[in-house]
């Protein structure tokens, strides 16, 4: 019996893993939870579960759900602390880290710290601190599973393999809701346009990152890190089925690829169970049905968001930090109506350029140029 914490439980990632952990009960026990601020989801994954620790980044929100829940036998945090102090919880050997943006980093960094296996489902605490990241997991000899489809496949790709042996990373995408847009329709998309993705069901940040491929820019960051590889040697292809979920080229110009349903239930089993695999209820592809399977080259003229990933993953140090800390904001910006699609990677760009790079930033200055960031986009906007 593997006992496991959940961060950002109430988000889609989230909600699939606990998914998995309940199929799987003879397997897995829910000893932890915690949200930033949908107390309500959580309050029935409470009862559900029935979590020793429980905690909710909105301190307000911590109290009410107190005020919910007050008669359980259940410890409940608060704050950012909170989220840390959960992620090192002791009566568990495994964290879901599913919270979004960089309010994942430091709970991640405490569970490395604390020895617990890592389920990853955040990008960007190793767009951000890859480096950091990387040094701390190699000094406690913690693993990182990805949960994201695309790290997932290539997971599974090199599973037994070296790094050594790799002469690509081939990450695919389906393009996004608006793939067959023309350029000069973008400045008139609107938040529910792209929120439309084809072909997965995702929180509204990570369904407009894809929209603007800005997703797949933050994934090559990520498997730079996940998979000790040069970021000339990854790669973006669109694949608008996508039923290949990515692959990997090997010096003897072997390809392997993972395929599967586009579903995240699979990538979570995978990661929990490994490294085992075992019997899903999940469907599996009926290849009699799959008419073609299609790629092509991303519009960089469409799509600027991804070459400035690019941009930012070669020049390195603390621009990775800038690129992600400016799109966060941005994207909810859009949401908001405040700005237009195309102000994105307009302004992620003028931000980049106004910031002075440090090669191997801290923990502290990585924080403090998140928060740099964030302000120059409002002064920029």
């Amino acid at each position: 019996m593997k006992n496991i914490v959940v961060l950002g439980s109430t988000g889609s990632v989230g909600v699939q893993a606990l998914k998995v952990i309940e199929d799987f009960s003879e397997r897995f026990r829910v000893t932890g939870l915690a949200c930033n601020a949908n107390i309500e989801l959580l309050t029935e994954q409470i009862y559900k579960f029935n979590p020793e620790v429980v905690a909710v980044a909105d301190k307000k929100k911590a109290e009410e759900l107190k005020k919910t829940v007050g008669g359980l036998k259940i410890k409940i945090l608060a704050g950012q602390e909170g989220l840390a102090e959960i992620a090192a919880y002791d009566n568990a050997q495994m964290v879901v880290v599913a919270v979004s943006g960089i309010n994942g980093l430091i709970p991640l960094l405490t569970a490395v710290e604390r020895g617990k296996e890592i389920a990853l489902a955040n990008k960007e605490a190793l767009v951000v601190a890859g480096s950091l990241v990387n040094r701390i997991t190699r000094e406690k000899c913690v693993r990182i599973l990805p949960v994201d489809s695309e790290h997932s496949a290539i997971f599974q790709c090199l599973d037994g393999r070296m790094s050594n042996e790799i002469k690509r990373i081939i990450l695919t995408g389906s393009g996004g809701p608006l793939i067959d847009l023309e350029a000069a329709g973008f400045s008139a998309v609107s938040p529910e346009q792209a929120l439309n993705h084809p072909r997965w069901k995702m929180g509204s940040k990570i369904s407009i990152d894809s929209a603007t491929l800005m997703n797949k820019g933050l994934e090559v960051i990520e498997a730079r890190w996940l998979f000790d590889t040069d970021i000339d040697r990854i790669e973006v292809i669109i694949h608008p089925q996508a039923i290949i979920h990515s692959m990997v080229e090997f010096l003897d110009s072997s390809f392997i690829a993972q395929l599967g349903i586009t579903d995240m239930y699979l990538p979570i089993q995978y990661a929990l169970n490994y490294p085992q695999r075992v019997s899903t209820k999940m469907p599996g592809l009926d290849f009699k049905q799959i008419k073609q399977l299609s790629f092509s080259a991303p519009d960089l003229k469409k799509f600027p968001c991804l070459e400035l990933a690019y941009e930012a993953a070669r020049l390195g140090g603390s621009m990775p930090v800038v690129l992600s800390a400016a799109d966060e904001k941005l994207v909810y910006k859009f949401l908001a109506n405040k700005i237009k699609l195309t102000d994105i990677a307009r302004v992620i760009e003028k931000v980049m350029k106004a910031h002075s790079l440090r090669k191997e930033p801290s923990l502290k200055e990585i924080l403090e140029i998140d928060n740099w960031t964030k302000e120059e986009v409002e002064r920029f906007c």
